[in-house]
């Protein structure tokens, strides 16, 4: 189930820069929406994870901390690894590059801010939304599926505060690449559990910037097909022993 366009080059003149990622992970997604938005020129090299799940030996070589786990990022042959640092590193080695994703130094507390809630998304959705994926029974996957609404509904609160189209502010920044890396993942999940998870009835504003930041020049491009990610759902559920889901709707695209 290997992702079309596995490997290959992004962008034009070389920065010496290769990513290290799997199609439908939410981290890489979230390193290559940062070096999109920013016209970075890239090798992108995909992983075989899927199957046996086998590792290159450069990946264990450039992620030994964690396993050989993606995204890792080869800036002149040197790794940088975790995709927030990933981008926290190429907003600063390619300052000249626009936009910027992080406030300006300038400003300590837009950082603090814009870093707290990036961190967030590991920290509070990814937990929400684990039992939406790894429920055994759709009682489960719903009431789940409505601890995730909750925790969307403080990105809600973030948003109305700002009251900006993004959560960076006029254009993309770290929060939106971060958060922007799941929305097809919740999406599926929709398909899987019956229940919106970006709701425009609880959540307007994340719903309206899900359609905005999915619709960027270089965003959009890298959106996994849905289809192909359900399969992939449901492939990784069979291999932790939980039972094959039936569609409960489509999800949006």
């Amino acid at each position: 189930m290997a992702a079309a366009g596995a490997e290959g080059s992004c962008g034009g003149e070389d920065e010496g820069l290769t990513l290290l990622g799997f199609w439908s992970s939410p981290y890489v997604l979230c390193a290559r929406f940062a070096l999109n938005l920013k016209g970075i020129p890239y090798k992108y090299v995909e992983e075989e994870l899927f199957g046996d799940g086998t590792k290159s030996a450069l990946l264990l070589a450039s992620n030994p901390a964690h396993g050989g786990k993606v995204p890792v990022l080869l800036h002149q042959g040197r790794p940088v690894a975790e995709s927030l640092v990933i981008v926290e590193y190429v907003d600063e080695a390619f300052s000249d590059r626009r936009p910027r994703l992080l406030p300006s130094a300038s400003d300590p507390h837009k950082r603090a801010a814009a870093r707290f809630w990036a961190a967030c998304v590991d920290q509070k959705l990814v937990p929400a939304w684990a039992p939406v994926f790894c429920g055994r029974t759709l009682e489960e996957r719903v009431k789940a599926a409505g601890e995730l609404v909750a925790v969307l509904e403080t990105f809600e609160g973030v948003l109305a505060g700002g009251r900006t189209e993004f959560f960076g502010g006029e254009s993309a920044g770290l929060v939106d690449v971060a958060l922007g890396g799941f929305i097809w993942w919740l999406r599926a999940s929709e398909a899987m559990c019956g229940v919106k998870t970006i709701d425009p009835a609880r959540t307007p504003l994340v719903a309206a910037w899900a359609e905005r930041f999915s619709a960027l020049d270089g965003v959009r491009e890298m959106a996994p097909d849905m289809p192909t990610l359900l399969e992939y759902h449901q492939w990784t559920r069979a291999r932790f022993g939980l039972p094959f889901l039936p569609l409960h709707q489509a999800p949006p695209l």
